[in-house]
């Protein structure tokens, strides 16, 4: 007889659907598990054994040997534990086949055969539903976040035993009809900081409320305590809520991260990894997505760039033309999103106090040459807007700070304007000026003759490749939208302009 069991283990971004199959023969007492399967899996032996056992089933004293199809796909973590489990009490006969037909179970379990949740639930409930499956068996404590995925039966148990008194019919199950949660969006704001609490910096306000009204990426340079860090914590409140489909996304990457497993992210994320961090931290790997997939539809922050290693910065270029990363290892691929607005500040050289008047600038002039040239020029060609902030003096930081918070309501409430109105342009949600492309942007952006003329004297003054005049133009469409113009008019041009820094 052979047993055969569905189940489903996530893939990168995406899952694949895997059968457990199993069969027992006569001969010494053997329990093997084949199909390129990693030491978690090979594992399982003894974790599935022990939870049949103490729960009061019976493990058979015979060969036992379970295949994991296809046999070419290699398979990691613990999720196939519970279809393991149900394959051997298959071939022993404590369950039967109408049992288990048509139906996905996944799961890890614990020696007194207790579920335990796994990483990446969103993505097996998907795929259970675009196989074709109608009912899905998870974890108890993934039961909310499969719930985000409709058109599918979801059942959440809690051990090994409860789901057998299910499949028999004498116990009930919670399931996604019956169970409801409330997501409760939470305001990015809600904590501040607010731009009440900069202090002047009124250039710098003014550039991350274009920067995020349009999703464009942004580099701060600017002497140490200038407040360079506060304002990219800013920028980050002023993004609009998260809409139910930027929610589940998010999710489904916390998940497959490990970072999340019982909850739904319902706040834009702010990510700043550390400069020490290596490449496959931030860009990710098959193994899980990297901090530029967990700022998926957020913020990432690069504190002091020029110190993140080179590697690094140069894996940021594909993801930052094409808002997502694609992964190829040994004959596999996968790809993971990730739209994020870059936000990364810099001193303007090694010490930080360049044409400071309080502080003496000891960097030579070569050392400031190879600090700035620690960022390629394609990388920062990538790079939207520019600016230099200065210290802002410590009589001015004595001022009362406003408590209403009205400034940052104001520029939240244009800046939200201003994105429905790309929305409406572009006819899709998710779409920002930012984001397209440079045949988008000629057939999309509409620039007054005036306008023109000023970004083709401007284009050959300043020397501008053609990545960076396309970028030139969508800010100018960002600072129209803010000012509710239906065209780019030569004032938004020339303050586009004005972010466009000149590197020597």
């Amino acid at each position: 007889m052979i047993a055969k069991i569905h189940s489903i283990i996530p893939f990168g971004f995406n899952a694949r659907l895997v059968e457990v199959e199993g069969d027992m023969n006569r001969g010494l007492p053997a329990f093997n598990i084949v199909g390129m399967a990693n030491k978690t899996i090979n594992e399982a032996k003894e974790r599935v054994r022990s939870a049949v056992v103490n729960s009061g089933f019976s493990f058979p004293d015979k060969k036992v040997t379970i295949n994991l199809a296809p046999a070419d796909l290699q398979k990691d973590g613990a999720y196939l534990d519970l279809p393991i489990a149900l394959s051997v009490m298959l071939l022993s006969g404590q369950i039967i086949g109408p049992d288990v037909e048509k139906r996905i179970f996944v799961g890890e379990l614990s020696l007194d055969g207790k579920i335990r949740p796994v990483k990446g639930i969103i993505n097996i409930v998907e795929a259970a539903k675009k196989a074709g499956f109608r009912t899905i068996y998870v974890p108890l404590a993934n039961l909310d976040q499969a719930s985000l995925v409709s058109g599918i039966t979801i059942y959440g148990i809690e051990s090994l035993q409860n789901l057998y008194l299910a499949l028999k019919e004498q116990a009930t199950l919670r399931t996604n009809s019956e169970h409801s949660f409330a997501i409760s969006k939470k305001s990015t704001s809600a904590d501040g900081p607010f731009l009440d609490h900069i202090l002047g910096q009124k250039l710098a306000k003014r550039a991350i409320e274009i920067a995020i009204a349009g999703h464009h990426n942004l580099l701060i340079s600017g002497p140490p305590g200038a407040g360079k860090t506060l304002l990219a914590k800013t920028a980050a409140n002023l993004l609009p809520d998260l809409t139910t489909e930027e929610m589940i996304d998010i999710t489904k990457i916390y998940s497959i991260a490990g970072l999340s497993s019982d909850n739904v992210i319902t706040e834009r994320p702010f990510r700043s990894p550390h400069h020490s961090a290596s490449a496959i931290s931030v860009i990710g790997g098959l193994s899980g997505p990297g901090e530029i997939s967990l700022a998926h539809k957020g913020v990432l922050f690069l504190d002091e760039i020029p110190e993140f290693p080179r590697s690094v910065l140069e894996a940021l270029r594909q993801p930052l033309e094409d808002r997502t990363i694609s992964i190829s290892r040994a004959g596999q691929k996968t790809t993971y999103p990730a739209d994020f607005i870059l936000i990364a500040t810099m001193n303007p050289c090694p010490c930080g106090f360049l044409d400071d008047p309080t502080h003496e600038c000891k960097c030579t002039q070569q050392q400031i040459l190879n600090y700035n040239k620690k960022i390629s020029g394609p990388l920062l060609d990538r790079i939207d807007m520019s600016i230099t902030v200065e210290k802002v003096d410590n009589q001015s930081l004595r001022s009362p700070i406003q408590n209403k918070c009205s400034e940052h309501a104001v520029v939240k409430n244009t800046i939200t304007e201003a994105i429905s109105r790309q929305q409406s342009r572009y006819g899709r949600n998710g779409v920002y000026n930012g984001s397209l492309s440079s045949f988008q942007v000629s057939k999309l952006m509409k620039l007054e003759p005036e306008a023109e003329r000023l970004l083709a004297a401007a284009s050959e003054k300043l020397n501008l490749s053609a990545r960076s005049y396309f970028k030139t133009i969508k800010v100018a469409q960002t600072i129209a939208d803010l000012d509710k113009s239906g065209t780019i008019q030569a004032k938004h041009l020339a303050e586009a302009l004005t972010y466009r820094r000149k590197w020597s």
